[in-house]
């Protein structure tokens, strides 16, 4: 049986918890007003876009390159000038190409900047090299005459063939890629390995100096060739581009 002095105790216990207890309209009105904070998964998938998002950039500025000039020998041939045609050309292309292509990130000097040099400053992008090509051939085509559609067809053709080429190679080195990333994953197996066996590696390597020793100059020697391998891959896949496209441009 309860009591008088439980129960009571039990009253003032639920009086306390009702006081202090915000009410169901409160919650609503501070999740209304409080802004929502980013949740972890959240900002871990936006980060992973952003990665992903570097590492698609210069195939998107490569393929975006192409497609100016394409589009831009198309409107020339229509009859239209160069700004116009490379205005309705930009506004077709990649969303962030574009809106790189046709706002300037900052003014420049004189107040008044040509869209040549605005495409050779854009040029040191990765993956836009070929805009370089483009404001040279603006430029002659400004200067001393000519038909700039024509030149542009036979710079997109020269663009294109190059990055058929690079891609091809990049298929070639799938292969060797992949070997190195899984030699450099083969250490952390033995470890594994050598701690199932009851070698107890990680206190050896951690908790002594010849074992530091050892630590230090594996992993060296493993990011050493993981850099080489990447260095040796990049050359591979754009060995002398610039120099290799104007030739072949000039050769059509």
């Amino acid at each position: 049986m309860i009591n008088a002095t439980q129960l009571a105790m039990l009253f003032s216990s639920a009086a306390v918890w009702m006081l202090l207890t915000p009410s169901q309209a409160t919650e609503r009105l501070d999740r209304l007003l409080t802004p929502a904070q980013p949740r972890a998964e959240n900002a871990l998938i936006s980060k992973l876009k952003e990665y992903k998002e570097r590492r698609s950039l210069p195939c998107r500025w490569r393929t975006a390159v192409i497609e100016l000039c394409d589009g831009m020998a198309a409107e020339l041939a229509a009859g239209r000038t160069p700004h116009e045609a490379f205005r309705a050309s930009a506004t077709t292309l990649d969303p962030h190409v574009s809106k790189t292509l046709l706002n300037p990130p900052r003014p420049p000097p004189t107040g008044r900047e040509e869209l040549p040099d605005h495409l050779e400053r854009l040029a040191e992008e990765p993956g836009a090299e070929g805009l370089r090509l483009l404001a040279a051939c603006w430029r002659i085509g400004s200067e001393r005459g000519g038909t700039l559609a024509t030149v542009l067809d036979g710079l997109a053709a020269a663009l294109r063939d190059e990055e058929a080429q690079r891609q091809d190679v990049a298929v070639q080195l799938a292969g060797p890629r992949a070997t190195a990333r899984l030699l450099a994953a083969l250490p952390l197996l033995g470890v594994a390995m050598a701690a199932a066996l009851g070698a107890h590696p990680v206190s050896f390597l951690c908790g002594s100096l010849p074992g530091l020793a050892c630590l230090a100059a594996g992993v060296g020697l493993n990011a050493t060739g993981l850099w080489w391998t990447r260095r040796l891959a990049g050359a591979a896949e754009s060995p002398g581009r610039a120099r290799r496209t104007s030739r072949r441009l000039a050769n059509r």
